[in-house]
């Protein structure tokens, strides 16, 4: 849309001053223009309007009559009065100031989205690997699971007792609220690290490739979930790791991630006693430690003392070390993952999810020297490829039937 904008100039530099003309009885009269926006008569010498003029306007003749009559926005002006000639110009003027900022904050937005996705990528790698490195000598996942949610609960306690983030005011109604998403989340990531106990990084995440799988799609999405199931049976059958335990863990842990998001984006819905992604994490990250506290004394009790631990023959500094750095990466990737999901739906932070095991795959077999075959590549190539066409078929939207 644009505006216009009218300019009133003069066609002659000057005017000449007028001279009092001698009375006689047929006095004369010049045409007197009246106008709600004109300037004073002094100085009519490079008149420029900047407001627009009104659409109608009125002329006062000198006729015997003297009747009002209407004359348009551009007055018609004699041969005579050529010192006293206007015109009136449009000129437009293209308004894109707003389409320039529009594409500007689109562009923010989606720096910032990568940007977080860079983020949750790169702080995922580190804590399998460190993750990795601890339970392939601590064989207690339950204990490890809970020691980082007690690292998170002292960042958030820390976070609020500094102000560094504004402490929140829950109410009784928003904690029910919360507490069934806090319970997949921490059997969620309970079953992710009983399987990296079990089997290797890479076919840990191969099984968890199949998380879409759980978004419970529509029947005309099944047929492209095919591909991920038979890539993840071909992985599965040529993989060394490979036992039932493992198998089954990451499996339980996609079921209870898929559940996590989909709680996630109903909490976080824009309503007035609505939670941020922030508070959101912080105050699952708390109940998940209070959950899992009680769960690891009866099932594990207390084994990550340096007593134990030096009984067992470990370096009790390089796996307190190595348990730290992969609760503090737990944490940031785990927050990350927050916001990015507050940001995009949740099919999307699954086939993020799906580009992220990629990097993870890859990094843990160069890092790890994981032995893997041909088919077992084969397998978790097929896997991935079907998790981007469940999300190119999970796009298309499909055609309202007509009354």
């Amino acid at each position: 849309m644009q505006s216009s904008a009218f300019s009133l100039s003069s066609s002659s530099q000057s005017l000449p001053l007028l001279k009092p003309r001698r009375a006689s009885s047929n006095p004369r009269f010049d045409p007197i223009r009246l106008s709600s926006s004109s300037p004073k008569p002094r100085d009519l010498s490079n008149v420029a309007v900047s407001a627009s003029l009104p659409r109608r306007s009125w002329s006062v003749s000198s006729s015997s009559s003297f009747k009002l009559r209407p004359w348009s926005s551009v007055p018609s002006v004699s041969s005579g009065d050529e010192a006293s000639r206007f015109e009136v110009r449009a000129a437009s003027v293209p308004e894109s100031a707003g389409e320039s900022k529009a594409k500007s904050n689109s562009l923010a937005r989606t720096l910032e989205l990568g940007l977080l996705f860079g983020l949750w990528y790169l702080f995922n790698i580190y804590f399998n690997i460190y993750n990795k490195q601890v339970l392939k000598a601590f064989h207690y996942p339950v204990t490890v699971t809970t020691v980082q949610f007690a690292v998170g609960t002292v960042l958030v306690l820390f976070m609020w007792g500094f102000n560094l983030y504004r402490r929140p005011k829950i109410s009784g109604s928003q904690l029910a609220a919360i507490l069934p998403l806090a319970l997949v989340h921490t059997l969620g990531n309970l079953f992710t690290n009983m399987s990296l106990g079990r089997v290797s990084v890479s076919f840990t995440h191969t099984i968890k490739a199949m998380e879409p799988f759980f978004s419970l799609p529509t029947l005309w999405v099944v047929g492209s979930l095919v591909p991920i199931v038979g890539g993840v049976a071909l992985a599965s059958v040529t993989e060394v790791s490979f036992n039932w335990a493992g198998f089954w863990s990451a499996m339980a842990s996609n079921l209870s991630n898929q559940s996590r998001n989909v709680l996630s984006k109903k909490v976080m819905v824009k309503k007035e006693d609505a939670i941020d992604n922030i508070t959101l994490f912080s105050i699952i990250t708390i109940m998940s430690f209070i959950l899992a506290a009680p769960l690891t004394l009866i099932m594990e009790g207390v084994k990550f003392t340096p007593a134990y631990i030096q009984s067992t023959g470990l370096n009790v500094q390089q796996i307190y070390v190595r348990a730290l750095i992969a609760a503090l990466c737990f944490h940031a990737y785990q927050q990350v993952s927050y916001m990015i999901l507050q940001r995009v739906s949740p099919v999307t932070h699954s086939v993020g999810n799906c580009v992220k095991r990629v990097v993870v795959i890859i990094s843990s077999v160069i890092f790890f020297q994981t032995p893997v075959s041909l088919i077992n590549s084969l397998g978790t190539g097929v896997a991935l490829a079907g998790v981007f066409l469940y999300s190119r078929v999970k796009r298309i939207k499909p055609k309202a039937k007509s009354a």
